[in-house]
């Protein structure tokens, strides 16, 4: 049913954005569509966020339901752009989706391999298509697709710091840095360098000891979450 209940929240998420861009509705509209479609995965897809894995357990409770559709609504907002981008930003959640697939693979998570495998295809297809014919542009119809297929791939791998770490430090924060280096840079520049802190972070948790990574994930969380006090630098 977890494979019925994305497809159903992708189907709704591209619809209503399409109609809201077709009948020049309110943003509201969208953010409506990602509602219904975070509501599918939790009422068709059974999945949610019932407790957090922070060194201790700690239960949610009543939180259950509003954590996850804020987690869900959240990350699918992290690539939600304004204007169509070159498809060379699908570099960063190529990147994402490679890490989330390998760690699926060791934890033996067959739903967040296949899915995670499906959708770094997808993407990598887009990109060949994008380099050698240089008309493909991506929108935010993509970017929120994609961004909801990693917010469900994070919670079904568990709230664990995987969960955290992989969706901020190999998405969240390179594409704030894209946005924040872009006037500095070239857009090929500044995608390069995107790329490259991504694939750094995803290097990173493999090999750095969990204890470590929490002082990682604790300190530029923080960071992240300061940066949404200002308009140019949020992603929520």
């Amino acid at each position: 049913m977890l494979y019925l209940a994305l497809l159903i929240g992708i189907v709704s998420i591209v619809i209503t954005d399409k109609l809201t861009q077709a009948f020049k509705l309110s943003s509201n509209w969208v953010l409506i569509g990602q509602i219904c479609a975070s509501l599918v995965i939790i009422m068709v897809g059974k999945l949610e966020v019932s407790h957090i894995i922070l060194g201790n357990y700690f239960e949610l409770g009543y939180l259950t339901i509003p954590f996850t559709l804020l987690f869900l609504v959240g990350f699918t907002n992290v690539m939600n752009i304004e204007k169509d981008q070159n498809p060379s930003i699908l570099l960063l959640p190529f990147v994402s989706l490679v890490c989330f697939s390998m760690s699926a693979f060791i934890m033996g998570h067959s739903f967040g391999l296949i899915t995670g495998i499906s959708t770094s295809l997808t993407i990598m297809f887009i990109l060949i298509y994008g380099y050698f014919s240089g008309k493909a542009f991506v929108g935010s119809t993509l970017t929120t697709s994609i961004g909801f297929v990693i917010a469900v791939l994070s919670i079904s791998l568990e709230m664990s710091i995987i969960t955290i770490y992989i969706p901020i430090f190999t998405l969240a924060l390179p594409f704030t840095l894209y946005y924040f280096i872009k006037d500095k840079f070239t857009s090929k520049q500044s995608i390069t360098v995107s790329t490259l802190v991504a694939i750094l972070f995803s290097v990173l948790m493999f090999i750095v000891p969990f204890y470590l990574m929490w002082y990682l994930v604790v300190g530029l969380s923080i960071i992240l979450v300061i940066m949404q006090f200002s308009r140019k630098y949020r992603f929520i």
